[in-house]
């Protein structure tokens, strides 16, 4: 699986958008609904199902357990009960999930541990 690509900054997606987002066909994330009690996306009121960008950032992280890291359905539904348990934030699983990048997160770091080193006089 290749890095997740950014998810514009929408309230809410259509099927078809987060299924071209995430490169998983629409029939496939119906039938994780039905596997992962974290993929649980409401509907409007013409009944379409309506993403939200943590449902989307969900979806990655099925993605990659599945697909990248070969786990089964049942191994994956562990693995993310697993994380939220341990009090992973989102923003870890992110990292998990590949959807941070991780040289970018470290650079950001680096330039604010030399900023405040300057305010800091040193």
């Amino acid at each position: 699986m290749s890095t997740p690509v950014e998810i514009p900054d929408k309230l809410f997606f259509k099927i078809g958008e987060v299924s071209r987002l995430t490169d998983v066909k629409a029939h496939v994330l119906r039938y994780w609904e039905s596997e992962f009690p974290t993929l649980n996306p409401p509907k409007n009121r013409a009944d379409q199902r309506v993403y939200r960008k943590k449902d989307i950032e969900t979806i990655f992280l099925i993605k990659k357990l599945l697909y990248d890291e070969n786990y089964t359905i049942s191994g994956a539904r562990k693995k993310i009960r697993e994380l939220r348990s341990e009090g992973k934030t989102r923003g870890q699983m992110d990292l998990f999930s590949g959807g941070v990048d991780r040289k970018k997160v470290q650079a950001a770091i680096d330039e604010l541990e030399k900023a405040l080193r300057i305010i800091e006089g040193q």
